[in-house]
């Protein structure tokens, strides 16, 4: 993929738009959500009228530092660039609440944000469009019982990853080794979420990969494959903290695959992204194991801060942030 690829065809503006970039919200991610936010703010700033749309904790919404309910902030602007993360933001609920006043947005719509957050879900829609990955167990929190527990040590008496069913950045996830620590590891997840997900655990190593739409309808390019190396010996996995902290982790990109590994981990991200009727741009999460390719978990608005993963694979692409931003607006205001 090059800078063409997201040029091309795509009818420009003629004059600067409004841009309303949405950060914060009720979420475990909301500081996330603030870094992604100004990190798009500041790379819009250039070539659009940028407007602060910041939702804080409790769910009030702000335009430039003025508490304005959605519909008073809405006229104000050409089109919102969502920069939220995690339950509200990434749920499908604010797509809705777009969608209903007509606003034009970024990433992905309703539904295809709903699934992606469900990981349960999204499991689904990846089996049943021939992706591979790890089998798995849902628990709601109502059910977490001594029964429960004795059925999820038969079923998975090895290694397991608990994770919350509809959370990201890796909250509210742990590895059990013991099985005496399943009943610790729920109540970990549900403090996230009302449903947990027991998944049997990959050994292999971590990737990552992007795709970006391009201008001309149907195109779908992936960016390269980032890998992933824990740097920590006291983490079983790439969690928060991990996430960000530059000195618990080693991001490669180009990653260190074969060429059909590599060429694996980008047909499988396009896959799933239209498995999911995705819109704009995704993430998807793989382990490459020994035997074969599994797909985690799909992100439909990855984090766009300095260390985050989906820059660094624009760069390794000769991409820039800004020139992306700008790409992905374009869609949304001419409805692609």
């Amino acid at each position: 993929m090059n800078e063409n690829d997201i040029r091309g065809g795509a009818p420009r503006e003629s004059r600067k738009l409004k841009v309303g970039v949405m950060r914060g919200g009720p979420s475990g991610e909301y500081e996330v959500s603030l870094k992604t936010g100004n990190s798009v703010m500041n790379a819009l700033r250039d070539k659009h009228t940028v407007r602060d749309i910041f939702i804080d904790k409790t769910g009030a919404w702000h335009i430039d530092g003025v508490a304005r309910t959605p519909d008073r902030i809405f006229p104000h602007v050409d089109v919102v660039f969502n920069a939220l993360h995690g339950e509200y933001g990434e749920d499908g609920r604010v797509q809705q609440l777009m969608d209903a006043y007509g606003i034009p947005y970024t990433g992905s719509k309703t539904l295809g944000s709903a699934i992606g957050m469900n990981k349960i879900l999204a499991k689904k829609y990846f089996i049943d469009h021939g992706l591979k990955t790890p089998r798995h167990l849902k628990v709601r929190s109502e059910n977490n019982n001594k029964e429960t527990i004795v059925k999820i040590k038969k079923e998975f008496p090895g290694i397991s990853i608990v994770k919350p069913v509809s959370a990201g950045s890796s909250l509210g996830v742990s590895v059990v080794r013991d099985p005496e620590a399943f009943g610790e590891a729920l109540e970990k997840a549900f403090a996230y979420s009302p449903s947990a997900m027991i998944e049997e655990y990959i050994q292999g190593r971590e990737a990552t990969c992007g795709v970006v739409e391009g201008s001309r309808a149907g195109d779908l390019y992936a960016l390269h494959p980032v890998e992933i190396r824990n740097l920590s010996e006291n983490k079983d996995l790439w969690d928060y903290e991990s996430k960000y902290s530059d000195e618990l982790h080693d991001l490669i990109c180009p990653g260190n695959f074969t060429p059909e590994e590599a060429a694996a981990i980008q047909d499988f991200s396009i896959r799933a992204h239209n498995a999911l009727d995705l819109r704009h741009y995704s993430r998807s999460d793989f382990i490459v194991a020994d035997d074969g390719i599994y797909i985690l978990e799909v992100n439909t608005l990855p984090g766009l801060t300095a260390s985050s993963l989906f820059p660094r694979a624009l760069a390794a692409a000769n991409l820039s942030l800004a020139k992306f931003l700008d790409h992905v607006v374009q869609l949304a205001v001419n409805k692609k």
